[in-house]
């Protein structure tokens, strides 16, 4: 194995709160822990839902036909109060591709539905290792054809569609929007990529930086993208959808936003995959926060974790008032 690197520091508001909660984890993610790990992964739904009423907002479930027909469950989340035709959010969670539930992350995109009478709707993907690739992305394509095609009922502006999603549900929204272009729709205005997870190739040098340190590490991420693609990672074929910095052509995506830290594991994968966007004519807006471990806004008072949230909240201003003017 090729030795670790020395690494960009950690932000001093976030050292302190990182080896707090690295100290309530195992030391070492191997696939057998994976049942215990989703125990501890899953939403507090009783916590969401006393969020969601203080701002106005509620939620209600549909099952949808999913990858091959199967049943899939995704969360619609609308304030109360709408009226008329707004933007539409497709979410997709995170988790490794391996934990998670389509409840987590999404109150990433509460501002937007408040300021903006946004209408989110959150899937809730088949996990590895049960459902290996294609099954996450291809229900998370299934979801959003679903949305998109229901878009009058749901009170959505069908031409104001974006996806978005953290960290594997960075890489799963990239993927469902590579989808998207190369199946002919649904069409997207734009996809926001949250440290996305897009490069199962363990080749970059912040993956030799980030091992053994930070909340999701280069062993961590072997064994995520080993979930999906079991004997298939780092090989040939594996398909540009399941690891989309794989993709050699990303023309005609929509305008991005992705963002990372200096200090994980996606840094490099990130940076290069925003540099092919513009390289290709796609617009893109590209933030690497100094000293940002993977996941660090699960620190909300740090000075960075605040200036991530604020500039991702002004790029989601900026495109849906811009075609709010423009369809008006």
């Amino acid at each position: 194995m090729t030795a670790t690197l020395a690494r960009p520091p950690f932000d001093p508001e976030l050292e302190a709160p990182l080896q707090e909660i690295r100290g309530q984890m195992p030391l070492e993610l191997t696939l057998d822990m994976i049942p215990a790990l989703r125990a501890n992964f899953i939403t507090d739904q009783e916590a969401l839902e006393a969020r969601l009423t203080a701002l106005g907002l509620s939620r209600r479930d549909v099952t949808v036909p999913g990858y091959r027909g199967d049943d899939i469950v995704l969360t619609v989340i609308a304030r109360n109060d709408r009226a008329g035709s707004g933007p539409g959010i497709y979410h997709t969670h995170g988790g490794g591709m391996m934990l998670g539930d389509r409840l987590g992350g999404v109150e990433v995109f509460f501002g937007a539905i408040e300021r903006h009478d946004a209408v989110l709707v959150s899937v809730d993907y088949r996990l590895a290792p049960e459902f290996p690739d294609p099954y996450p992305v291809e229900d998370c394509f299934a979801g959003l054809l679903w949305m998109a095609e229901h878009a009058e009922e749901l009170g959505i502006d069908g031409s104001r569609i974006l996806i978005g999603g953290g960290s594997a549900g960075g890489g799963l929204a990239a993927g469902t929007a590579l989808l998207a272009r190369d199946r002919g729709g649904p069409s997207l205005l734009g996809q926001v990529l949250m440290c996305p997870m897009i490069d199962d190739r363990d080749a970059t040098v912040s993956t030799r930086q980030i091992d053994g340190v930070g909340l999701w590490d280069r062993e961590a991420n072997i064994a995520g993208w080993t979930a999906l693609l079991g004997d298939r990672r780092g090989t040939p074929d594996v398909s540009i959808y399941a690891a989309p910095a794989r993709a050699t052509d990303l023309s005609n995506l929509p305008s991005t936003y992705i963002d990372c830290g200096s200090a994980e594991v996606f840094r490099d994968e990130d940076v290069a995959y925003a540099t092919r966007l513009w390289e290709a004519g796609v617009q893109a807006e590209l933030h690497v926060w100094a000293g940002g471990f993977h996941g660090f806004e699960i620190v909300p008072h740090a000075t960075v974790s605040r200036a991530a949230a604020a500039a991702r909240e002004q790029w989601l201003d900026r495109i849906l008032v811009l075609t709010s003017s423009r369809s008006g």
